[in-house]
């Protein structure tokens, strides 16, 4: 599928719309393999987004006005077996930004090209008794989305050709495996790099997770092989345990801690050698503010630095996208945030976080980052987005100032 006319997608979108409200009834069983579609649930999901971009980098700021387009359908489940089929489109209404596909390089990056594609297609069976099954494209939403995440801050989706397992032991305990043939990325298949398209893998994930009193335990493996770029192929185990306790009242006092180790795996260089650690706690009031105060790091040594890249960076060290790739000298991320209602205007939410950033081996500074959100659901199915990125080097690449405004419908 192509798109040839900016306005196009926007009128399927809206014909799409019209269509589908009337349809959008829970999926339930199906009886018989007749109630397999007459059950099925259709999706709709639309975003328009305005993204403007002052880097210091560059002499033209970007200005991106983009129309992202998903429409999908999952059938029933028929003796526990599903299908869930999606595609999604991206439109430019302005252009004037460098999309990784569109070769305006002489603007700033946003990564949201244009074009169409299929987003998910996948076979699914639940056994009803705590085993579950997958096969084929689809999200892939592990734990914070620090390793491996659907990117769902950019237009066009990162998904992932895989199948996924899981078995829950009683009520609590869950084993989960993945194994990924191919990551299919943000900018798009239709990309003319064709590692920036996709990535062919060989890559296996192993999930165990407990919970107890004091909170969820999960360890993990994930040996990923990239048959496109060899040595950068890892091995990565990990510890991560989160949690959440309530005192005096309506108050809750959250905690995160995280230790992971890297190693070089299948044609890796010897070299792919580094750890990560987070320490994260919260408080929660009465009045729904949450304060919050962090530690990131994700450890370098002058030649090799912990990466994650397939992850959903956009949420980690910055809405400014500065350490999408961790500088060989590691990555210290000290943050504090606040986020919460704006009474009296609530359901409107806020949220503002600082950053300062440093090198975790060598000493100096890269600089510090400040990041701010105003958020409004409304009318069951939308959300209005305000939000903005202050990057300020310290050292490290140049100053940038990101802002965006977006409204996103889902159905």
């Amino acid at each position: 599928m192509k798109i040839s006319h900016k306005t196009s997608l926007l009128s399927a979108a809206i014909v799409a719309a019209w269509l589908i409200l009337p349809l959008t009834a829970q999926a339930d069983s199906a009886t018989s393999f007749s109630e397999v579609f007459s059950k099925g649930t259709p999706t709709l999901d639309l975003r328009l987004r305005q993204e403007s971009v002052s880097d210091d980098n560059f002499s033209k700021d970007a200005d991106a006005l983009t129309l992202r387009a998903r429409l999908g359908f999952k059938t029933a489940a028929w003796h526990g077996v599903s299908a869930v089929i999606e595609a999604e489109g991206v439109d430019a209404i302005n252009d004037r930004y460098n999309s990784t596909a569109n070769g305006n390089t002489s603007f700033p990056t946003v990564a949201d090209p244009t074009g169409t594609e299929w987003n998910q297609a996948y076979l699914g069976w639940d056994s009803g008794k705590g085993t579950a099954l997958a096969i084929g494209r689809q999200r892939l939403l592990l734990d914070n989305h620090r390793f491996f995440g659907n990117v769902g801050w950019r237009q066009n989706e990162q998904t992932f050709d895989a199948i996924s397992a899981q078995h829950r032991f009683g009520e609590k305990t869950a084993l989960r495996y993945f194994y990924i043939d191919q990551a299919n990325r943000v900018f798009g298949n239709g990309n003319p790099n064709r590692l920036l398209a996709e990535f062919n893998l060989d890559a296996h994930l192993f999930q165990l997770a407990h919970p107890f009193s004091f909170g969820t335990l999960t360890g993990y493996g994930y040996l990923v092989d990239n048959q496109d770029l060899p040595l950068t192929s890892t091995q990565t185990f990990g510890v991560r345990w989160v949690g959440a306790r309530k005192f005096a009242a309506d108050y809750s006092f959250g905690y995160t801690a995280e230790v992971a180790d890297q190693s070089d795996y299948a044609g890796g260089r010897a070299s792919n050698d580094a750890r990560y650690l987070l320490l994260e706690t919260s408080l929660t009031l009465p009045s729904k503010h949450q304060l919050k105060v962090g530690f990131e790091q994700l450890d370098g040594d002058g030649t090799y630095a912990f990466q994650t890249p397939f992850a959903t960076l956009h949420a980690f060290n910055g809405w400014a996208d500065r350490f999408l790739t961790t500088p060989v000298n590691g990555l210290d991320d000290f943050y504090l945030g606040i986020a919460g209602p704006v009474a009296p205007l609530a359901p409107l939410a806020y949220t503002v976080v600082w950053h300062q950033f440093d090198p975790s081996h060598g000493g100096g500074s890269y600089g510090s980052e400040w990041d701010a959100q105003l958020s409004l659901p409304f009318a069951k199915r939308y959300l209005a987005l305000l939000k903005y990125a202050r990057y300020q080097e310290d050292g490290f690449n140049r100053d940038v100032n990101k802002l965006w405004a977006s409204v996103e419908v889902k159905f």
